[in-house]
């Protein structure tokens, strides 16, 4: 099966109206011209074609291998591949088998695993329970709140399950509220991550039972705004949804309109509490950060309590983390909540290349092959279904499925082939439909390349993933030709100093859509216009660009 036959057929890429339309006006063309006219084939046109080939290929191997050689490398190393996937030829390569570091990239190797193993259609759910054998008319002993692993339960569908609840007949529960998300292990974070990384966003920790927050669906955080007062006085913080729950440590002063000033807004490694110092003049906007929470499974339970009181269900006891009874031949379930299917989800992951849903797709493989919600189990499920698809997978580690992990390696030879068997999957289409397309403006199409390679021979023909992390970055992905010809690429550069090396990474790529026959006022190579740069990785290892 080609691409432009499996499920999900290519937007913007394989429009069989189009090229119906196409083919019958160059038939139209065709009749109209005489015979005569019409210059027959010869062995010496087909040698001329074929020399034309080479002479764009010779084209294309030179304008990458001079983008490798920009200053911003010296020192690196980069794996680059460049594969025509129906036929196997590698038009490009340097180092495609060297192992390296993907940092983002390695989603691709996740989401691919996921959609293979759970299926497009999969759902995850989220149960409030109650035992009958301590259910009496209007109240309960304890109530339980399930995690079942969803990325994208948020605040607003805790409410419509506390609403359920109260409908139920509970208006009271004498014991304590059980927030329950043993459906994964109690490991949060993978064991080389880096600490101080915990307090931002790309780092929260890992749980079954997790609120989503804002439209991207970001994981184990609350929204702080930090706003100035009158001069002299302490800045305001707003702990967003988690007033109540975190600790405030506010060490920051509003100073008179004019000055200079700024803020820090962290979470110490190890507290659930948010620190806040330096200076904001009276003048100044308000500073917004996302900043995790400390136990994401009880900091939802504490949202529900708040949501099950707002409809008039009074909890008595405590927010507590536990468990299920096991046997649960007397459960009641009350409410629940079930997701989008997992396809639905994909863009939210790789269009922003969230991290957190990275990591509870691999716990759920886990637990969907092993019965094990765990990394260990999860990466091994990874692995398996990677090699299922063809892909050989000896030289690649699979640590952590989000790319945060530096223990990650990948060859741009492995990630070139899983781009190019992915193409025969029935959920190829899902996938696709998931990578971020160079230059959109939308960013729930362009994600990460939203402000990439727009206005040039790229632009809205390259759907990629991006990677970027402290001397790590990375782009592969498809090309697509004029003719509906697919290339995959592979560009995967480390150890490089200073920023990440987007303009050589973007330049490979303008390069494939022009060798591909797309054109642009400005190419990026021979005439040297700056590439543009932007589309931030949410895995990096520096603030500013998360």
């Amino acid at each position: 099966m080609t691409a432009e036959t499996t499920d999900g057929q290519r937007r913007q890429r394989f429009r069989p109206g189009r090229l119906r339309r196409r083919t019958r006006l160059a038939a139209a063309v065709l009749a109209a011209i005489p015979l005569a006219t019409v210059a027959p084939f010869t062995a010496s046109s087909a040698l001329a074609d074929t020399a034309q080939e080479q002479n764009r290929l010779a084209d294309l191997r030179a304008d990458i291998d001079a983008l490798l050689e920009d200053p911003a490398l010296e020192g690196a190393v980069s794996g680059v591949v460049v594969v025509d996937p129906e036929t196997g030829e590698r038009l490009y390569s340097r180092d495609g088998g060297e192992q390296l570091l993907p940092a983002s990239n390695m989603k691709l190797f996740t989401t691919a695993a996921g959609l293979d193993v759970l299926g497009t259609d999969h759902t995850f759910t989220t149960d409030v329970v109650v035992e009958d054998e301590y259910r009496r008319r209007h109240s309960v002993t304890d109530l339980y709140l399930v995690g079942g692993g969803d990325p994208s339960l948020t605040a607003q569908d805790l409410d419509a399950m506390a609403a359920e609840v109260a409908d139920s007949g509970i208006s009271v529960v004498r014991g304590d509220l059980v927030a329950d998300d043993t459906w994964f292990d109690d490991e949060r974070l993978v064991d080389d991550w880096w600490p101080s990384d915990e307090p931002y966003a790309y780092s929260a920790q890992i749980s079954a039972l997790t609120v989503a927050h804002g439209e991207r669906l970001d994981t184990g955080v609350t929204e702080v705004v930090a706003a100035p007062a009158r001069a002299g006085e302490p800045v305001d913080v707003d702990l967003g949804a988690a007033e109540g729950y975190m600790e405030l440590d506010n060490q920051a002063v509003t100073v008179a309109a004019g000055e200079s000033g700024s803020v820090v807004i962290d979470r110490p490694t190890g507290t659930n509490t948010i620190t806040v110092t330096g200076s904001l003049p009276e003048d100044a906007e308000p500073v917004v950060r996302l900043r995790t929470v400390d136990e994401p499974a009880a900091f939802t339970g504490h949202l529900f309590r708040q949501a099950l009181e707002r409809h008039g269900v009074r909890v008595r006891g405590e927010v507590a983390l536990g468990e299920m009874p096991e046997d649960r031949s007397d459960a009641e379930v009350v409410a629940d909540h079930e997701s989008d299917a997992l396809g639905e989800l994909m863009p939210a992951l790789m269009k922003f290349s969230n991290n957190g849903h990275a990591e509870m797709l691999v716990k759920s493989i886990g637990r969907a092959v092993a019965d094990e919600g765990s990394w260990s189990a999860g990466m091994a499920g990874v692995e398996g279904a990677v090699a299922g698809l063809g892909v050989n997978t000896e030289d690649v580690v699979f640590h952590d499925g989000s790319g945060l992990s530096r223990t990650d390696r990948v060859t741009a030879d492995a990630v070139s082939e899983l781009l190019g068997q992915s193409r025969d999957a029935s959920w190829y289409g899902t996938w696709l439909a998931s990578i971020p397309v160079a230059g959109d403006p939308d960013p729930w199409v362009g994600g990460t390349l939203t402000n990439r390679m727009r206005g040039t021979a790229a632009d809205g023909v390259v759907q990629a993933k991006t990677g970027t992390m402290t001397g790590v970055s990375a782009l592969s992905g498809y090309v697509t030709g004029p003719d509906g010809r697919d290339l995959v690429f592979s560009v995967v550069n480390n150890d490089h100093s200073g920023g990440a090396p987007i303009h050589v990474q973007n330049g490979i790529a303008v390069s494939i859509a022009e060798y591909l026959g797309h054109e642009a006022p400005v190419t990026t190579l021979r005439q040297n216009a700056p590439a543009q740069q932007g589309g931030g990785e949410l895995e990096c290892s520096w603030e500013l660009t998360c």
